[in-house]
């Protein structure tokens, strides 16, 4: 059993993917091609944001964007500690510094009730992350970041492209949202790939120079930029990929649904998914004692699990002297007990009712 299933989904796929890679092939312009206009405006559609800037992974989609509101050395970026090293790797890579904020301990989302204490002079963006599929409280948060001079907000919105919040989509949700399509994302392409949307023309400028060495022109470079830009033929195999997606997006809610029930009947805890809002479920997460053993366990059973994420960036050994922490109880004993059971739209009924047996079983061991 995968733990991401993505070879049903390329049988599903493979003559529009083929289709569309021949398609790069013929016509040979594998940077900056065709392809890349067409997926910038069809996701753009999609997410209802006036900017979509396709760039070469999600990394590089919260680097640029952060580069773009011009963040210096010694600024201070507000974000959670409970997250992919990404999110704070972009911010020490600027010079700046991560101010890591506690999450909430239902959905591991950033606690927006503790953003405002954390606010500073030094503060220049916000940067909450949609955990697992399900975008944080941004309405607050929004509201927090205009009482205190509009200060921009970025949604790190790697896990949960597709999920909705108050009926708008994850990514369009902020001054500026980022997305990774990381083969394992809920909208992934067959290597690395990621985008910038945003309402705001002077930052979606500002995003597409620095993604090509910060070139207004060829070879007049008026920014310092970056390499990042999405290859032709990743973005030709996102382009394939959409045709499915709503589909996909209904299936993933269903799973999630269904995880949800079986598993809280039985009296696993899991991620919380707030009513006003989404999970796309980019992981399925539970919260479980005894974590090592029962992994243990499950795959004997033969279901792979994983941990997202087992150490919080403030006890990271190359950002503890990097960062401001606060007080950060909840992070710290969610990534002891999270785990990541299999998940992706061709997960079969068979399949997730062999998962939920096999975890009720181990964690009754």
């Amino acid at each position: 059993m995968p733990f991401i299933d993505l070879k049903t989904q390329y049988k599903a796929l493979q003559p529009e993917i083929q289709r569309r890679i021949n398609q790069v092939l013929e016509h040979g312009q594998y940077i900056m091609g065709p392809e890349v206009k067409e997926l910038e405006e069809k996701l753009a559609a999609y997410t209802g944001a006036k900017h979509c800037i396709t760039v070469a992974s999600g990394t590089e989609a919260l680097l640029i964007s952060l580069m773009a509101l011009g963040i210096k050395a010694g600024d201070e970026i507000i974000t959670t500690p409970f997250t992919f090293v990404a999110t704070a790797e972009v911010i020490v890579l600027l010079g700046a510094i991560p101010v890591f904020v506690d999450v909430e301990p239902d959905t591991g989302n950033i606690d927006a009730k503790l953003i405002e204490a954390a606010i500073t002079p030094r503060t220049k963006a916000i940067m909450p992350v949609s955990l697992y599929g399900q975008a944080a409280d941004m309405d607050e948060i929004n509201a927090i970041a205009a009482r205190h001079g509009n200060i921009p907000v970025i949604e790190d919105a790697a896990q949960s492209f597709g999920a909705e919040y108050k009926g708008k989509k994850s990514c369009n949700l902020s001054t500026i949202g980022c997305t990774s399509f990381f083969p394992s994302k809920p909208l992934g392409c067959y290597g690395d790939g990621g985008a910038i949307f945003t309402n705001d023309d002077a930052i979606a400028l500002a995003c597409k120079e620095i993604r090509v060495h910060g070139q207004s022109q060829r070879y007049v470079h008026t920014r310092i930029g970056v390499g990042g830009r999405m290859d032709t033929l990743q973005c030709a195999i996102v382009l394939a990929k959409l045709d499915r997606f709503d589909h996909e997006v209904e299936q993933r809610l269903l799973i999630g649904q269904r995880y949800n029930k079986i598993l809280g009947e039985a009296g696993v805890t899991t991620i919380v998914q707030r009513s006003d809002r989404t999970s796309i479920f980019g992981q399925y997460t539970v919260r479980v004692q005894d974590r090592t053993n029962l992994q243990k366990y499950l795959n004997e059973c033969g279901v792979p699990t994983a941990v997202h994420y087992p150490v919080p960036l403030d006890e990271q050994p190359a950002y503890r002297d990097l960062c401001k922490a606060g007080h950060t109880p909840a992070s710290k004993k969610i990534a002891g007990e999270v785990m990541s059971l299999p998940m992706s739209p061709d997960l079969t009924i068979d399949d997730q009712d062999k998962i939920c047996a096999a975890l009720l079983a181990g964690i009754k061991q």
